[in-house]
């Protein structure tokens, strides 16, 4: 297929794709702009920004991914453009940029959709001196544009997977002239490359994941700490569950309750458990799911405090079972606080979910078996002891309990973690460098 047909298809398959994403966008609540004018490249007011970075972050994921580099070129002095397609990434992109965002020197867009004159008028509007797409997001209008008014688009910390390389070739002209357009794509691993390659990418770099680069927040992470030195009992961090795991979780937090009721008749008081649901739109249906299982459980929002540590805060956790994680930026705290985190979104064939953050914490992990969308970092965690795999929930959970109960096991998967995170921080700067290479850095 060619871009001429592409762009066909695209035209009759319009209303289709806007009831789509109308739907999406109720299923996951927040403000999406759908039918906005930004989606169709048409803004009210003009650019505040002279020739920004443009730093396309699809959506939650991503945006977290791209943090520590928005933030590299923010010190540098770039103005930056961040859009997104998602609710959710866009308010974490508002969240962890917030000050920028007040001083004007980043703003915040929707991605426009992939129409020719929608990207056309999005880019003439911005004039980005730079495109860095974050991990696999790839659009041949919005290349082809970029292509014509001379914007250089890079593809950093990108991941490409076996499956996405089939859609790829399947897809046939229109992809492998997109990928051949890109001016310079920075590979997460050698398998990654080499697949870019045959997707029709040149001068494929291996820079590493973006991830790795994570800066972890000091004061989450001592917050978390005093929170687990206060509160007498081991702390499982079950975190991210998606649509589906939660309800497999819950049924092993409840055989485990039952097993501990039955053997000492009061509630085990050994263990809380933090669950922590990946998308904010499902804390109440996680809420209502404890509640029908009979599970005791206290919300996040609900503690007074900002640090958990209260003497309020800490007796309403020491008499229940499970600490509903339903507060958004909080994850290295959930981390810090915990002996061993769960990372779900494993569990399910959903692609899994960022391992690296309670890593560099220095947090025991266990994950699934279902890891696609961070194939290279579980398998690299796995082999340096960092990360042990479950087959399913219970028997995580069952590890995990038996974990907590192992401290010098525990304290060399910490120490495998925090080394394994150390060793494979880098990416930001190699990309940095080779965006300097196409625009000159702001003079200060």
């Amino acid at each position: 297929m060619n871009r001429f047909f592409y762009n066909v298809s695209i035209r009759a398959l319009a209303p289709v794709l806007m009831v789509w994403m109308g739907l999406r966008a109720r299923r996951a609540g927040g403000e999406w702009g759908v039918l906005s004018g930004p989606r169709f490249g048409y803004y009210p007011e003009p650019s505040g920004l002279r020739a920004p970075v443009w730093v396309h972050a699809v959506s939650l994921g991503e945006t977290r991914a791209a943090q520590p580099f928005v933030q590299a070129l923010l010190d540098q002095g770039y103005p930056v453009l961040l859009t997104h397609m998602t609710a959710t990434g866009r308010a974490e992109g508002a969240r962890a940029f917030a000050q920028a965002i007040a001083q004007g020197r980043l703003a915040q867009q929707w991605l426009p959709y992939d129409f020719p004159g929608s990207v056309r008028r999005f880019l003439e509007h911005y004039r980005p001196c730079v495109a860095v797409m974050i991990e696999r997001e790839i659009w041949p209008n919005t290349i082809a544009a970029a292509r014509r008014l001379n914007i250089p688009i890079m593809l950093a910390s990108a991941r490409f997977s076996d499956n996405s390389l089939r859609q790829s070739l399947r897809a046939g002209r229109v992809m492998r002239e997109a990928y051949a357009s890109l001016q310079t794509v920075y590979a997460q691993s050698w398998q990654d490359a080499q697949r870019l390659e045959q997707a029709g990418a040149p001068a494929v770099r291996v820079s590493g994941n973006f991830k790795f680069d994570v800066s972890m927040p000091a004061e989450q992470v001592e917050r978390g700490r005093s929170f687990a030195a206060a509160m007498p009992r081991k702390i499982i961090t079950i975190a991210s569950t998606r649509e589906g795991e939660d309800e497999l979780f819950i049924r092993a937090i409840s055989k485990h309750l039952k097993r501990a009721n039955a053997q000492s008749n009061e509630l085990d008081p050994e263990v809380l458990f933090f669950l922590i649901p990946r998308h904010p739109q499902r804390f109440d249906e996680v809420a209502n799911m404890l509640a029908k299982a009979g599970i005791s459980f206290v919300r996040r929002s609900e503690l007074a405090d900002k640090g958990g540590t209260a003497s309020s805060s800490l007796r309403l956790c020491s008499q229940t079972a499970v600490l509903l994680g339903d507060s958004l930026g909080e994850m290295p705290r959930y981390y810090a606080a915990s002996q061993i985190a769960i990372v779900a979104g494993s569990f399910l064939p959903l692609g899994g979910q960022n391992l690296i953050e309670a890593c560099a914490i220095g947090t025991p992990v266990l994950v699934g078996p279902h890891t696609k969308n961070f194939e290279q970092a579980v398998a690299d965690a796995l082999d340096e002891g960092a990360a042990l795999r479950a087959p399913n929930p219970e028997a995580a959970l069952q590890l995990a309990l038996q974990l907590v109960n192992d401290p010098q096991r525990l304290n060399k998967m910490s120490q495998a973690g925090s080394h394994w995170v150390q060793k494979h921080t880098g990416a930001v700067t190699r990309v940095l460098t080779g965006l300097n290479e196409l625009v000159k850095p702001p003079q200060h």
